[in-house]
């Protein structure tokens, strides 16, 4: 089984305001992102909270997710990871980890992900726009004990280093894939043009 967990647990300080619950569409920024997993293939979507985590539950109380605590969201965006890894369940063989500020992300990325990951085995699957690595990124449970042991000061780029022969890129067609909302500027940038 493969899941998806959102990385949800962000304090927003940059944006000044919680940017998982800001408008997106007819939705908000954090559904759009849960839509998008719930569209796709994976066979389960995991929700990793921290910041303001009851407003967050509770905009996504309609949809059928799980939800983990991240207790330590303050260390940063690998607190996140690893909470979400310590509460996959069991039969979970991958997990793709998808960023709670970038709704603009289509589901085909993440079934683009997970069709390389189940033609090809190998452990890291990443996005590749434009010659640069983006998000989100598929990564194997086998990995999960190093994952838990990982420094949060460094984060992630220590497994993806350590194991670069694991790596596959799968190009996709999207630029969401670079895309993050960090500030007001970058939100306006990305929520949708509503149609004249």
């Amino acid at each position: 089984m493969i899941w998806a967990v959102i990385l949800a647990a962000g304090e927003s300080l940059r944006m000044g305001t919680q940017k998982l619950l800001l408008p997106y569409g007819e939705t908000t920024v954090i559904e759009a992102i849960v839509r998008t997993a719930l569209d796709s293939s994976v066979d389960g979507t995991l929700v990793v909270l921290g910041a303001d985590k009851e407003k967050v539950r509770k905009a996504l109380k309609s949809y059928p997710v799980n939800f983990a605590i991240n207790r330590d969201f303050r260390r940063g965006m690998l607190s996140s990871i690893q909470a979400g890894f310590e509460s996959l369940p069991g039969e979970a063989g991958a997990a793709v980890l998808m960023l709670g500020d970038q709704p603009a992300v289509p589901f085909d990325v993440v079934d683009g992900l997970v069709s390389k990951y189940r033609e090809n085995g190998r452990g890291i699957v990443i996005p590749v726009y434009g010659q640069r690595r983006g998000h989100p990124i598929l990564i194997e449970t086998g990995y999960r004990s190093e994952i838990l042991g990982l420094d949060p000061e460094v984060g992630l780029k220590q497994l993806i280093r350590a194991h670069s022969q694991d790596i596959i890129e799968v190009e996709v067609s999207s630029p969401a894939v670079l895309k993050d909302m960090d500030n007001p500027e970058d939100y306006a940038a990305i929520i949708p043009k509503k149609l004249h």
